[in-house]
């Protein structure tokens, strides 16, 4: 038997345990994202939670895990009688991993029983394993989004319906969802991202002494599981106890009308979009209450659903990382608590139960550092609607543009140089200073594609091989037949019909007929951009449309589920800013804080394009490359650039030609030419109405 590492023996991360237990607690609260860095017990405190679950009663030999008291009476199974035989089993803990197929997740058509007893028989998958459990996603951001899609579905239907090869299933599918993802590794859609009903950022503690008191655990842990568990024993089992005793205590649980008014305040005062951030905060609020013991929801408990629950729905970009003003939360919290008709927070609570120790300054205690009510000033009552509204009025603040243009003061004015009137021009930065540009909103940008049919992974920019998608056509199948091409397969046995003997109205079929159907869709693609940001481009004061263009394209690989890389170069060398990666969101960063200036080092970028791209033919040869180089064409340092470019030959390329001014060398297009690649002017890019398809590769 596997020994479990204990849940109680995990140190810190008060958030994340609390998040978990109030699933725990309440099965309408809709799951945990965990979102953080590597190495940080994600996984191990997600394993431990599902060992210290109460136990199931199921009906014997259902595969649906169905609840003798009050069985699905649409279960599969079924119908169950109320004296069936009853079994008591632990609460299932189902792993998806990220490699599934659709068949295995929602089930599919036992083929087996179909083709040797002739029977239409259900072949249940994962969501009816999970029944009743804990589904764990790991590296849930990696997972395909058809999946994902399905997989949240289910969780807040609390139903799995299945609907397809001549199978219309519906069963039960209630579980505790838990996804894990890193954020280097890539984002979640805003639309996945709100279907987690609450969210936890997790990173490793700076401290020493806490980081000492983890490892020093994981070691006992390995050299003697079971004497470890042992000494956590009695706290695992009150704790297993404490969640009984709160599921008990939930369906009494009161949420008063002033506790659901300061909900809506709250989330509408934050302008998270739609109704699902409420009534994921009132449900959380009331699993909050019952976990502490208290038959009624109070301002506290408000404050704790709301820090799980809004953080990932107040994103308004997608790469914006989720996060909460706490003090604003506390204002409003403060605002809305005048009509207060609770008992004082805790008052209700049971005194043998202590929650989990809050964060330092997290605010759970009762003070939270919020505002003196009597030194608040007749201005700040409406402080927080200021915020919001200012921060509503400047969309710009969440569009990318972090960075202010050297050439403008605070207000976004320029800035006179002391002595000169109006319409004077500014002394130009010097172009080796390392200055850093600013950027503006991001704006549409046309589809660039990469030529031909790839089988690489599930995306949205070019076509490709896909199990999703239109039907192109039939093969045979290689290994297991997945999807049956039935016309092919009639059609493939029909000419021998009268050599095998057919004399009735059956046909006669064998191995070599099945055919499976060929589906056409789109794949994602690696898309390295190769940014020029020498003094070239920032002298012209280009680098701010140049940078805005990238963000542009960034967001665009980022809807179209591409990977993304960066190189840059300036100076006198190129450099790797961001590795081939599918976080598009760290692409953003890095280009925010790109500085500019120096000489163009132009074939250095090149050739270090030319072996990002070699590389990661090597790791993940499916995937397709694009690349797209910004620059003006100009090298005033490196090597050749045309040697360098006929590495890049045969690879689907554009140039973005960032060429200004009116007297223009056309270097841009030389080299365009040269790579075989499509040219995109950078003043046009983002008002063009047709979508690049086809780029020729020249060999």
């Amino acid at each position: 038997m596997t020994i479990t590492y204990p849940f109680s023996a995990v140190v810190d991360l008060a958030d994340l345990k609390l998040a978990l237990l109030l699933n725990a607690v309440s099965s309408r609260v809709g799951g945990v994202l965990v979102r953080g860095e590597k190495g940080t017990a994600k996984s191990t405190i997600v394993r431990a939670l599902a060992a210290q679950l109460p136990e199931v009663q199921v009906v014997a030999g259902c595969r649906f895990a169905c609840d003798p008291a009050a069985p699905d009476p649409g279960c599969p199974d079924g119908p169950h009688e109320p004296g069936e035989q009853r079994a008591v089993r632990p609460a299932a803990l189902v792993e998806l991993p990220v490699g599934a197929s659709e068949d295995r997740l929602v089930g599919s058509l036992d083929v087996e029983r179909a083709l040797t007893e002739g029977v239409k028989a259900f072949e249940p998958g994962l969501l009816a394993a999970a029944h009743r459990g804990v589904l764990y996603v790991d590296e849930v951001n990696l997972l395909h989004d058809h999946l994902v899609d399905l997989l949240l579905d289910a969780a807040a239907l609390g139903t799995c319906y299945v609907e397809r090869e001549s199978v219309s299933v519906r069963h039960a599918a209630r579980f505790l969802l838990v996804g894990t993802m890193n954020p280097e590794e890539g984002e979640l859609r805003p639309q996945l991202l709100d279907r987690f009903g609450l969210t936890v950022e997790v990173r490793a503690s700076r401290d020493p002494q806490e980081r000492a008191e983890v490892i020093r655990r994981r070691l006992a842990f390995d050299a003697d599981p079971e004497a470890f568990a042992g000494r956590w024993r009695p706290a695992e089992s009150e704790l297993a106890g404490r969640i009984a005793r709160a599921r008990v205590r939930l369906p009494e649980v009161r949420l008063p009308d002033a506790r659901l008014r300061q909900i809506s305040t709250v989330c509408a005062a934050f302008e998270v979009d739609g109704l699902r951030a409420d009534l994921v905060t009132a449900n959380a609020a009331i699993a909050h209450a019952a976990w502490h013991g208290r038959d009624r929801v109070t301002t506290e408990d408000v404050r704790a659903a709301a820090r799980l629950a809004l953080p990932h729905r107040r994103r308004r970009d997608p790469f914006d990382a989720p996060g909460l003003d706490e003090e604003l939360l506390d204002r409003l919290l403060e605002e809305t608590s005048g009509d207060d008709d609770d008992e004082p927070p805790g008052s209700g609570a049971d005194p043998e139960i202590s929650g989990p120790e809050p964060d330092a300054g997290s605010g759970a205690d009762g003070d939270g550092g919020r505002q003196d009510p009597a030194a608040r000033s007749p201005r700040d009552e409406t402080a927080s609607e200021r915020e919001v509204r200012n921060r509503a009025d400047r969309p710009e603040l969440d569009a990318g543009a972090v960075e202010r243009d050297p050439g403008k003061g605070p207000d976004g004015q320029v800035e006179r140089t002391p002595g000169k009137g109006p319409g004077t021009s500014q002394v130009e930065p010097d172009p080796g200073a390392g200055q850093v540009a600013a950027m503006a909103a991001p704006y549409r940008v046309p589809r660039l594609e990469v030529p031909g049919v790839g089988e690489g992974a599930a995306g949205r920019r070019s076509r490709s091989r896909t199990p999703r998608g239109r039907a192109a056509g039939s093969r045979q199948p290689e290994g297991r037949l997945r999807d049956l091409h039935l016309t092919a397969t009639l059609l493939a046995a029909a000419p021998h019909q009268r050599q095998r003997g057919r004399t009735g109205a059956g046909l006669r079929l064998r191995p070599e007929d099945l055919r499976e159907v060929v589906r056409e869709g789109r794949e994602g693609n690696l898309v390295l951009f190769v940014v020029d940001a020498s003094g070239s481009m920032a002298a012209r004061r280009r680098m701010t449309a140049v940078k805005t263009a990238v963000l542009s394209l960034l967001l665009d690989a980022y809807q179209r589920r591409d990977k993304v890389g960066l190189v840059t170069f300036r100076g006198d060398s190129a450099s790797v800013t961001l590795p081939p990666t599918s976080s598009v969101e760290a692409g953003a960063a890095r280009l925010r804080s790109l500085p500019t200036g120096g000489r163009t080092p132009l074939a250095a970028g090149l050739v270090a394009a030319a072996e990002v791209l070699r590389v990661e033919r090597l790791r993940d040869p499916a995937r397709r490359p694009l690349l797209v180089l910004v620059t003006d064409g100009r090298a005033t340092a490196g090597g050749d650039v045309d040697r360098a470019a006929d590495l890049l030959r045969g690879t689907a390329s554009v140039v973005v030609d960032c060429e200004g001014g009116p007297v223009r060398l056309g270097l841009a297009v030389r080299l365009a030419a040269r790579l075989g690649a499509a040219l995109l002017p950078l003043d046009s890019l983002g008002e063009l109405g047709s979508v690049v398809r086809d780029y020729r590769k020249v060999g």
